[in-house]
């Protein structure tokens, strides 16, 4: 490790953060008295009670509360994750066809019952951890199941990968994916993204033989078809037969890419990581260290072939690029990686950090504007991204500090 680095000072920057700030802010504020989350919640913390509720952000409350509480075995970490856990199967579930509905009214009524394959995904991740921390046998067998509907009805077996959108009996919905794009498209990187670190997480508390040859021909696909062979970005949108839908990268999307197909990697093969999937990842750190870091150390947010398209920070972006070059660096020791780690912390402590009404803004500008949207709690903004970096930022510099000292 570099020798003017201070490993235990960002650690505790990273715990604080975590425990001092954006967990206790979803402690005080996400709840609604008469039952689940709030769905909206903007920068005055002014409350949108007529809000939808969304399958999403109940299932990234339970995964960051599992987490914490299996981390840091805080009761009310506990108490949250189990209040989410209970939301996610009694608001969302579909009883009849199995599954969890994409949104309801703030009153609970059906709003959208269609299946997203994207909110499936959520459910199997934080499910799995759930079950992780509490070993809540009917955790586990909800992520099990839906798994296999999963792999029943949006596997495409021609083509490879999965189709997202269905009817709510599982009839696939062709060529529309709500709530991400307004686009007409088959598939996504973003959604396969997160189904495979939904199976990671899956395979580490229900190892099957199945699962894993899903899982290694994921791995496969993003290591491959979505990655665009000129510039070197993950693609976001397909056709079925993976022939790009659009000329649109995210920066935020190739440094998450980058550390979770790692981590997918490492829990199907058991063992040392293959070294093509090492050269994947560490070549899209590499390209967001230097195309995607802008000059005030924030993560820059669209490209396309043309160049930057949108140069927004978003909170989500921030929080994996802490992440993935972390892991960069873990991987090659190169002080690149370390540098726009530092970079990007600074730039989230000074301009993504509310240190008024807690919690972190969901979007800046490049000129220092807080955006409206997202707002502080909202259907996609959730403490899932930013808990999570947290998480993994201690325990990551942790492991580095072993390793230097190990060499000692």
């Amino acid at each position: 490790m570099n020798a003017e680095f201070d490993a235990a000072k960002y650690r505790h920057r990273a715990l604080s953060e975590l425990r001092s700030n954006i967990l206790p802010f979803w402690l005080r504020h996400a709840r609604d008295p008469q039952g689940g989350f709030w769905g909206g919640l903007d920068n005055e913390m002014r409350i949108d009670r007529d809000a939808q509720r969304g399958a999403l952000l109940t299932s990234r409350i339970l995964w960051t509360f599992s987490a914490a509480f299996r981390r840091y075995e805080e009761p009310a970490y506990l108490q949250m994750a189990t209040a989410a856990y209970s939301d996610l199967c009694t608001r969302f579930w579909d009883h009849e066809h199995g599954g969890l509905r994409w949104s309801t009214t703030a009153a609970g009524e059906v709003l959208d019952a269609r299946k997203q394959l994207y909110a499936q995904a959520f459910g199997i991740y934080a499910m799995s951890e759930y079950y992780c921390a509490t070993a809540n046998a009917s955790a586990l067998e909800r992520a099990v199941t839906l798994h296999r509907l999963i792999e029943e009805h949006a596997h495409d077996a021609e083509h490879g990968g999965y189709f997202e959108t269905f009817t709510p009996d599982w009839r696939r919905i062709e060529d529309q994916t709500p709530g991400f794009t307004g686009r007409a498209i088959a598939k996504s990187q973003n959604t396969m993204m997160h189904l495979m670190e939904a199976y990671t997480s899956l395979l580490r508390v229900w190892p099957n033989a199945r699962l894993t040859h899903r899982q290694s021909a994921l791995i496969e696909l993003m290591a491959t078809r979505m990655v665009d062979q000129r510039s070197g970005h993950m693609r976001a949108y397909f056709n079925a037969d993976w022939t790009p839908a659009a000329d649109v990268f995210f920066f935020g999307h190739d440094i998450e890419c980058s550390w979770l197909i790692v981590e997918a990697a490492d829990v199907v093969a058991q063992g040392p990581l293959n070294p093509r999937i090492r050269a994947v990842a560490i070549d899209l750190a590499r390209l967001t260290a230097r195309l995607g870091v802008d000059a005030d150390g924030g993560l820059l947010y669209e490209a396309s072939s043309a160049g930057v398209q949108v140069t927004d920070k978003h909170w989500w972006a921030q929080s994996e690029a802490v992440v993935g070059f972390l892991n960069a660096y873990a991987l090659t020791g190169e002080a690149e990686f370390l540098t726009a780690f530092l970079r990007v912390w600074s730039f989230i402590e000074q301009r993504m950090v509310d240190r008024v009404h807690g919690e972190w803004y969901g979007s800046v500008t490049r000129d220092g504007l807080v955006l409206e949207d997202p707002p502080r709690i909202g259907f996609w903004k959730c403490p899932y991204h930013n808990a999570r970096a947290c998480m993994e930022v201690e325990k990551r510099l942790a492991r580095l500090a072993q390793v230097e000292r190990g060499g000692r």
